[in-house]
This record gives structure tokens, sequence and C-alpha cells, in this order.
């Protein structure tokens, strides 16, 4: 501390103890500066791998000059799909950026899942440049702890590559309710195989223990998020409830006891309000029975506790104003809001960009700077474990060889293969002989020259190879258009349509389950049906012609009709009476 103006101080000095270095830059920062650190905001880039430095607000309030300059802010996910040559240009600038800050403390980029099918800008991104992996459903349909292992590490060596060193992920809420939009990021509806896929998820991102070549695991959403009233997402104040009618409560708390014994370094607690239970019915990310006394007390989590993204204020989202998720505390200012968040035992504020209000509430006495001190210390402490004060900076060029290699995409690839779910196969349809005449539709016709002569008309083939979606009911709201949402029954005329093709020709009907598809009339007609969970085309002609072979069993049940689906209870898992497939349905080929 008494060191001359030209020495290196302490907590540059990568020899000395972290909670020393901890401890010397804590004691440096002024309260705007610590402020900063509990917000963990979002970034766009240009496409060309240089910062945003202008906005027009519709998704981002500031610029990242703003943001990392003026705000003081070092923690980030970055929204969007680009190349990875830049992306790592870009998180090199914004790292230049943050050490010309006056402590130059360096950036810590996350991101939200990038390695599947899935796109959308409130949860996931599709691949992109990264390699393509089944979503999480499809791991879990493989149901092999070493196999997600192995895609956990590659997704650790690709991120490491342009620079994301926290995973926002694994999810590990349980898929007990058919309709909630957020079930494709899951590892399906068991509790058991969900406790056993993150423990080897998170070693394949942190490694043995966290350190320079590992990527942060930010497990969410404690205490599990599935239990979603009528199915609706709380992103949305239609959906905010969650609700316990089945009395499970402790059973979605058991993939999260797993996640902490495995040494997660993060923790989201979810949006909803706990209705009917003995805890406080507000926003869990308010909620400290469970912050504190659950998750931090009674689970002994000792990491980084960051809130779901806009819990604070109202947001603009592709133009249209967005409330913040406070739910039960909606009547309260943004500094109450922020207080109580606080006081639950939150280190960080996801997706928000107000230090001033923490500021003000030190100022005014409402909060101990002491607290603050407490949360920074956990978030200066990780950026240190990380490595990011010795190597904040990554390489382009390595970054465009790794990131989508030759040997990561062949991964994927033959994961989307063994992901694949044969429900049925009358007559022994699959795997198909010979070169047969085909007619398509959802598939690439290109691709499907590859295995026999594409014909115009049904009338004209020997099969039909027929992609579906899981239904869903569209939204007007465009960001809610994004959360599939509402009714799992295909609805007519669409329905006799697909009714017509299976009856014309016999035809292969492979639909991607996001969700728990209703398609009784649709498995008895088909000639053979399977599921994908996010494969391209080739993976479903290769499985189908007998050149790969599918391993997966249903993650979830799939319901006979939706009167079945708003009978059951949200909290309880594979809950419909008489399901068309049972939970763990496959058949061999």
């Amino acid at each position: 501390m008494n060191a001359t103006p030209d020495a290196v101080p302490p907590y540059k000095d990568a020899a000395l103890p972290v909670d020393l270095r901890v401890a010397d830059l804590l004691s440096r920062m002024t309260l705007e500066e610590k402020a900063g650190q509990l917000f963990h905001s979002m970034l766009m880039m240009n496409p060309d791998g240089t910062p945003v430095t202008e906005t027009d607000g519709s998704m981002l309030p500031f610029t990242t000059p703003e943001l990392v300059g003026d705000r003081f802010i070092s923690h980030f996910n970055l929204l969007g799909t680009y190349g990875a040559r830049e992306m790592a240009q870009w998180q090199n600038a914004v790292q230049e950026m943050a050490a010309a800050t006056r402590l130059g403390i360096p950036v810590t980029l996350s991101t939200d899942p990038r390695h599947a099918f899935t796109d959308n800008v409130g949860a996931s991104f599709n691949a992109g440049a990264f390699s393509a992996w089944p979503e999480a459903l499809g791991l879990a349909a493989i149901g092999d702890p070493e196999l997600v292992f192995r895609f956990a590490d590659t997704v650790r060596r690709e991120y490491l590559a342009v620079g994301f060193r926290v995973a926002l992920h694994p999810q590990i809420d349980l898929a007990s309710e058919p309709r909630w939009a957020r079930q494709t990021g899951t590892f399906g509806s068991d509790a058991r195989l969900t406790g056993e896929l993150v423990q080897a998820y998170i070693r394949g991102l942190q490694g043995p223990a966290l350190g320079p070549e590992s990527v942060s695991a930010m497990v969410k959403h404690f205490p599990g998020g599935g239990p979603q009233k009528d199915g609706e997402d709380p992103h949305f104040a239609h959906g905010k409830e969650q609700v316990y009618p089945g009395g499970m409560r402790e059973h979605h708390l058991e993939p999260f006891k797993a996640a902490i014994a495995a040494g997660c370094a993060q923790m989201m607690p979810y949006y909803g309000q706990p209705i009917g239970t003995d805890w406080e019915e507000v926003g869990f990310g308010f909620n400290k029975g469970v912050v504190t006394g659950l998750l931090r007390e009674e689970l002994g989590f000792e990491g980084i506790v960051c809130t779901d993204w806009g819990l604070l204020n109202d947001a603009s989202i592709f133009g249209e104003v967005h409330p913040a998720r406070a739910w039960g505390l909606e009547h309260l200012t943004v500094a109450e809001r922020a207080a109580r968040a606080l006081a639950a035992g939150a280190d960080q504020f996801g997706g928000e960009q107000c230090p001033e209000v923490i500021v003000y509430l030190v100022r005014s006495g409402r909060i101990a700077e002491s607290r603050i001190d407490a949360s920074v210390a956990r978030l200066l402490r990780e950026k240190f474990v990380l490595g990011l004060f010795e190597n904040p900076y990554v390489d382009p060029d390595a970054a465009a060889q790794t990131v989508g290699r030759a040997d990561f995409a062949a991964a994927g690839a033959a994961a989307q293969r063994r992901s694949l779910t044969v429900l049925t196969n009358r007559g022994g349809l699959l795997p198909a002989p010979g070169r047969p005449k085909l007619y398509v539709q959802g598939v690439d016709e290109a691709v499907a020259a590859g295995y026999g002569e594409v014909v115009s008309e049904p009338g004209a083939a020997d099969l039909a190879v027929l992609r579906l979606r899981t239904p869903y009911e569209p939204r007007e709201n465009l960001f809610e258009s994004y959360f599939h949402s509402g009714s799992l029954a295909f609805a007519e005329p669409e329905l006799s349509r697909i009714l017509a093709l299976l009856d014309a020709v016999p035809t292969l009907v492979c639909i991607n389950l996001e969700r728990a598809a209703v398609i009784p009339e649709i498995a008895e007609r088909a000639a053979a049906l399977i599921a994908d969970y996010g494969a391209e085309d080739a993976a479903l002609l290769d499985v189908a012609f007998g050149r790969a072979v599918p391993e997966g069993r249903l993650p979830f049940e799939l319901p006979r009709s939706m009167a079945a689906v708003e009978a059951s209870r949200p909290d309880v898992p594979n809950d419909t009476r008489d399901p068309v497939f049972e939970h763990g349905h496959g058949l061999a080929l």
C-alpha cells in the first residue's frame, strides 16, 4: 500500500495469493467502480469485429465505450451470431477499452448457448461458426455422461478461442410442464439423469478446478423453472407464476444439488414467483429465503449468484417496451428492487446497467458499502482465478482455426445421429433400402438426392420424408414470438394436409421436439416416426438409410391430447394420462 506510483500494485502481481490481490484491488476502488462490477450487461458487435459505438436504443441503451469507460461495467454477454475471427478481434478491442480505465480491470465475457440449432436472442443462438450439436434435450436422449463431458470440453475450447469465459448454461430445470417454452435447453424430465449430465457438463467446462483454462459455468434456473403455471414463460408478466400442486418442490432441487457438488462457479435464480408455498411470493432473484436460506445456507453454495436478465428496469426489446421482471415487487422503485435483491443475497444483476442506483443506495445509507464489497470480492476473485489479469487477449488466427474445426464438427454431427429417436417403424420401413424415389418436405432436395431420386409429387414416390416442428401458438409481441408457447397440437387445416400425405405414400415423419408435441394421429398413420432435437438433414437421412445408428430415448413423454396436458400437474414430470409414448421410449434399427 506504500508503494511508489511507478511500482506494480499488488493486485497486478501474479505471484501473490488471489485473496491478497482481491483485497488490494478492492481497497483501491471508488464506490462507482465497485458498483459497476455488480452488473452483467449485454453487448452487440459490428460484423467486422469492431465494438458498437452508436446505438438507436432498440436493444441496447448504451454504447460499448459508455458501458466500459463511463459506467465501469466489466461483465458482458454477447448477443448475436458472428464469425470466429471477428469475435476474437472484438473481444480484444473491448479488453483494450478496459485496460485503458483507471484500474485496468479486464472484462469477463459470457454467452448463452451457441452450439445447436435454436436461435432466440433471449435464450440461445444457432451454432453459426461453432460446431453444431443437438440441443440439450438431444444429449439427454442419448443419456451418456461421457459424451456430455466431451461436448462441454469442446464448448470450453471453442469459447476460450474467442474470449468467452462464462457460460450462461447449463440449464438444468426439469421439463415437467409440457407447454413450457424453455424445455429445449434442459436435459428433460428425469432428475437423476439431469444430475449426472450436469456434473459431466461442469467438468467439461471448468476442468478439475476453476483456472486459466476454464469457462465458468453459470447454472440455471435455481430452484428449478419447470413448474410454470399453464406452461407460460416468466419472461412475460402473464407467465410469472410458478406452482407446485403435486408437492414436488424438493424434486426440482435434485439437479442443483448435483451441480453444487460438482463445483459450479455461478448460479442464476429464475424469474418465477412461487405461489402457494411457504416461500415469499416474490420472484426468486429477490427471494431471501431461496437465495440465502436455501442456496447459500442449506445447500452450501459459495459461488457467484447472478440474477436473470432484466429484474430492475423496464426495457426496450426490438423497439417494444417490456416491464421489469420484478414479479411480486412491481410496485417498488428501481432502487428498492435493487436493495431487495442485494438483501436476498444476489451478487450481480443480469442484463442491467445502472450502477448509479447502487451508488445512491450506499450514499443514502440504505445499503452498507461492506455489503457491496462482499459481492465485488467474489466477482473480482473469479477474474483473478480465470487468469484474466494476466491474459485478457486472444489470438484471432487461432480462433479462426479452432472454432468449428473438423474434429469438433464431426463429433457434433455424430451426436446428432446418435440422438435421433425412433418412435415407430411400421412394417420395418427403416432402414430404407437402395435408392428409392423420394418426395421430401422440409428437407433440402440437394441433400436428399444423395439418398434417392427426388421427385416433385407424392404420387411418384416410393417414400416420402416429412420434417415437422413442434406446434406452438404465435404471439403478437415480437420478443415473445421467439418463445414457443401454448398448444402442442397441430391445428386444422395443417393436420389434414399432413395426414393426407401420410395416406398417399409411405412416409417417414421426423418431428423436432423442442417441447412435447401432441401427435396421436401422426403417430398412428406415419409409416415411421422419428424425433429429433436439432439435427441436419444428412443426419436424419443417414439414420433412415442405415448409414448411422440412432440411440435416442424420449427425454419426456408425448401426451395424447391437450386435455391431458391441461389436467396434468406442472411440477410432476411425465404426469399426463395415457401418453402416446412414455418417457424413455425409443426403438432400435
